[in-house]
């Protein structure tokens, strides 16, 4: 699973994820992308299925490369607990991904195959997706 090896924080307020993607939100490694159309937190291991999903459908045969790193603790108190007593522990990690983050990148296979995998591994995913080709991006759409 990604977890970040050491952190300034150990626990962070939720935030609020106002506005759509300004960084991430180009395909620059691979030539197809697998790009977020909602707002949400995309907990690690949501990012390791869609991952293994991409693997195994192109058989290693390209190179992927993920995009998004799930950088901010989830934490939670534990059950039937009273309220109080301060924050409870940390329990997993997430990624925030706005609308138009590109979450994974695809390099050396066909479009087609890299179309059917990112449809798999955005099923994997709790937001709707969008595939995308890196010449869409030049064009300007």
């Amino acid at each position: 699973m990604l977890s970040p090896k050491r952190v300034k924080f150990r626990k962070v307020q939720r935030g609020t994820m106002p506005g759509n993607a300004t960084r991430g939100n180009r395909v620059v490694f691979g030539d197809y992308a697998l790009v977020a159309m909602d707002r949400m937190w995309i907990t690690n291991r949501q990012i390791e299925a869609a991952r293994i999903a991409l693997n195994r459908h192109i058989k290693r045969g390209g190179k992927i490369w993920i995009r998004i790193f799930p950088d901010k603790p989830y934490s939670k108190k534990p059950a039937e607990t009273r309220m109080g007593k301060g924050k409870g522990a940390p329990e997993y990690w997430v990624a925030v991904v706005k609308p138009g983050t590109v979450m994974f990148e695809l390099g050396g296979i066909e479009k087609s195959i890299a179309q059917e995998a990112m449809t798999l591994a955005g099923s994997k995913l709790p937001i709707r997706t969008r595939f995308v080709a890196r010449a869409d991006f030049e064009l300007g759409a």
